[in-house]
């Protein structure tokens, strides 16, 4: 067979076989591509399968649980705190009942579902701030130990209130609203406290001495308080004291010179 016409057969045959072969590389390729993108997809799964088992099985693992829902008296508690607070930062007209409720986490509606306004509220934190430090001295001046004694722990329980409630003794003792109506409110609950707290102080001995029988007492009474209530705002400028010297000082000024008349000694003029 001539050259020429065996070089045309072998480009004939060489051109058959490429056309016969491509489709059948295309169909391979594409085979192997979905093969490894199958493969990727069952190892994905794989992989999130296993971490989500992980998670589940591991101890101590925490579901996130439903927020359990308030009380209303524990609502309640919430909110007297924040407006505590409140008020004794700004005073009673510098508070609002807004404020109130965003620092109770609650909304203004349950407020008022509380407190029929600001001035009840207020009337009410005074009333219970008053009330727990006349507790402080039902529970302490009473009983048998020496007057003394019982004198220098109910001191030291009044002052440790009124450092565990800053914001409280700051409201009763700190508040200076113009406000007429508050500070009647003010002056009634202090009339209150102080008729509550008297019959422990008029029994014990010797403190007619002080200033007298009857109404005098008062006078007695409203120093006693006057200066307690003096050093506890002296502390509050000064807190690095420690409060066994505060509550020293108390006793300096007021058990020496109340045990002296105690006995009999009284200053004349």
């Amino acid at each position: 067979m001539p050259r020429e016409q065996c070089g045309q057969r072998g480009a004939g045959t060489a051109r058959s076989n490429y056309y016969d072969v491509e489709p059948v590389r295309h169909a391979l390729g594409a085979v192997s591509l979905l093969s490894l993108h199958l493969y990727l997809i069952r190892t994905r799964y794989r992989l999130v399968s296993y971490l989500v088992r992980t998670r589940l099985s591991t101890p101590g693992a925490k579901t996130a649980l439903p927020r359990k829902r308030l009380t209303a008296a524990a609502r309640r508690e919430v909110i007297e705190r924040a407006a505590t607070e409140l008020f004794a930062e700004r005073g009673f007209h510098g508070a609002s009942m807004e404020e109130v409720a965003r620092r109770s986490g609650v909304s203004v509606p349950v407020v008022y579902d509380h407190f029929e306004s600001k001035r009840a509220l207020h009337r009410r934190l005074l009333e219970r701030h008053y009330a727990e430090l006349r507790e402080v001295w039902f529970e302490h001046l009473r009983g048998d130990d020496p007057p003394e004694q019982r004198m220098a722990t109910a001191f030291d329980a009044w002052f440790a209130y009124v450092e565990k409630h800053p914001y409280a003794w700051k409201m009763l003792f700190r508040d200076t609203t113009g406000d007429p109506e508050v500070q009647a409110f003010h002056r009634e609950v202090e009339r209150e406290s102080r008729a509550a707290v008297m019959p422990l102080f008029i029994v014990e001995p010797g403190v007619e001495n002080i200033a007298g029988s009857g109404a005098a007492l008062e006078m007695a009474w409203e120093a006693v308080r006057s200066l307690l209530q003096g050093l506890a705002l002296w502390w509050y400028e000064h807190q690095r004291v420690p409060r066994t010297q505060v509550v020293a000082t108390a006793m300096n000024l007021l058990w020496i010179g109340f045990e002296r008349v105690r006995s009999g000694e009284q200053w004349r003029p």
